[in-house]
């Protein structure tokens, strides 16, 4: 599972904006984002959150000094998506569950994660479920064999879970 955007709220692509000397809507930023190298050497590891936030504000034009942005992005991961953990504990029984990225010095779309994944899994790629909201980081998963689906917040994971065949239906109480 992708976490900002499909179980975490992540309001960094609506918010960011108010800090930049250039207008710029949530769409550009979030593709901007996805292709920022500073970001990218932060999400691996390769960068500690000061030297991210200094490269970031120089970069994008941010109207606040490093220490302030980083204040500021803080609170842009908001919260976990209601619903998410119910969903994530109906899962837990029958798979196993990987959310976290940083923590092989990877980032996505970089083919690599997804091998890791693959090798760490010992399961074929076929055996293996991504979802993610963004649709690079889903076809970067398909092209190394794994099946991902586009997902976006709970009810979209839902509804991909339910198209794989994989979403048990609780029964309701009478």
């Amino acid at each position: 599972f992708d976490l900002g955007g499909v179980l975490v709220d992540f309001s960094g692509p609506r918010e960011i904006g108010q800090y930049l000397h250039t207008p710029s809507t949530p769409a550009e930023i979030l593709a901007r984002w996805v292709n920022c190298p500073h970001t990218d050497a932060f999400e691996r590891g390769a960068l500690s959150s000061k030297e991210w936030a200094a490269r970031f504000v120089d970069d994008w034009g941010v109207a606040l000094e490093p220490e302030e942005f980083l204040k500021a992005f803080r609170t842009m991961t908001r919260r976990v998506l209601p619903g998410a953990r119910e969903l994530l504990d109906s899962l837990r029984p029958r798979f196993r569950l990987a959310i976290s990225s940083h923590q092989v010095g990877l980032c996505k779309p970089d083919p690599a994660i997804y091998k890791v994944a693959i090798d760490r899994a010992g399961v074929p790629p076929d055996a293996i479920r991504f979802f993610d909201d963004l649709p690079a980081n889903v076809e970067a998963a398909c092209a190394v064999g794994i099946r991902g689906r586009q997902a976006r917040g709970v009810e979209g994971v839902r509804a991909a879970l339910a198209a794989e065949g994989l979403l048990v239906r609780q029964a309701s109480a009478e």
